[in-house]
């Protein structure tokens, strides 16, 4: 769902980017003032984790493939505004790292898949949860249904943007965007419930003041290390086919927009490190600078909040 340089007018990557803007501003906001430094590390594993999990496409249809957007699931285990600061995170550096997704249309994919995906899918896991009532079943539909939509969602805003460009017709490509990511949508609402299975075990009930259960040092070290097996082990025999946005791209004509080469060059293009000549290799090594850099940088903010002073009471 990554847009790329190319497809969206000048109209429409401003306002998209300025709606990222104000929604990426909130969060930190609610970020600086409600997570206690000591949790910052969990927003870098979550990036790393969701970072890694987008780079195994698995096929749709024939000639398709689609990967985990993550949105619902940071949102469901952080809460909307840690999950918008860590999906903007990973955009950010798969945009100048790995040129995915171009640096002008980097507003509207940050809109789509860190604003309206986490915030969507939060807003429906919740008010799934109040209408079903306490119980492991019920957080666990809501979980799926949440991840479903919040992928749905933001296909339709994607769809949105590219029509109010006058890339292509409403009528055409809003189907076309809504209906394979639908598709998509149900893989995604099951990982995001296996993963959410996993990392509530028995609980039925959860609020993401809950974090003190997820900081763990071996819990940690868990999932960092499934982050780096994933991207080691896993993203080299990754369907190579286009993803959700790319074959609606080829099957509407729309692919001759894109200038082909990225208006920033990335020293990492298309998650592969130049100069290696088997592929697997070169794409598990840029996995794991992508993993390890996520990580890093969360780390370093959380030295740089634990070194400026008390603060307020934190509601975590």
């Amino acid at each position: 769902m990554h847009i790329s340089d190319g497809f969206l007018d000048l109209k429409t990557s401003a306002v998209t980017a300025g709606l990222a803007v104000t929604g990426v501003a909130l969060a930190l906001r609610e970020v600086k003032r409600s997570l206690p430094p000591r949790k910052m590390p969990l927003l870098g594993l979550a990036s790393a984790f969701i970072f890694a999990a987008q780079m195994l496409n698995f096929p749709v249809v024939a000639g398709a493939s689609g990967h985990l957007t993550g949105g619902a699931l940071a949102a469901i285990l952080l809460g909307p505004g840690p999950a918008v600061v860590v999906m903007c995170a990973v955009l950010i550096l798969q945009c100048f790292l790995f040129a995915d997704g171009g640096v002008t249309a980097l507003g509207a994919n940050l809109f789509n898949m860190a604003v309206v995906a986490p915030c969507a899918g939060y807003a429906v896991f919740r008010g799934l949860q109040r209408l079903a009532g306490p119980s492991r079943r019920s957080l666990l539909a809501a979980t799926a249904v949440a991840a479903w939509s919040s992928t749905v969602l933001a296909a339709g805003f994607c769809a949105l943007e590219l029509a109010f460009s006058g890339t292509a017709a409403f009528r055409v490509v809003v189907p076309a965007m809504v209906g394979i990511h639908a598709l998509i949508g149900a893989v995604e609402a099951v990982i995001t419930t296996l993963v959410v299975r996993a990392v509530l075990s028995g609980e039925s009930v959860w609020e993401p003041s809950d974090l003190t259960r997820l900081d763990a040092r071996t819990g940690f070290a868990l999932a960092l290390l499934v982050s780096f097996a994933l991207v080691l082990f896993v993203a080299p025999f990754a369907c190579s086919w286009p993803d959700g946005l790319e074959s609606v791209a080829e099957r509407l004509g729309l692919a001759a927009r894109a200038p082909g080469v990225p208006t920033v060059s990335a020293p990492l293009p298309g998650y592969s490190v130049p100069g290696i000549g088997r592929a697997g290799v070169a794409t598990a090594l840029a996995g794991a600078v992508g993993v390890a850099a996520l990580v890093l940088l969360f780390w370093a903010l959380f030295k740089r909040f634990r070194k400026s002073g008390p603060r307020p009471p934190s509601r975590l």
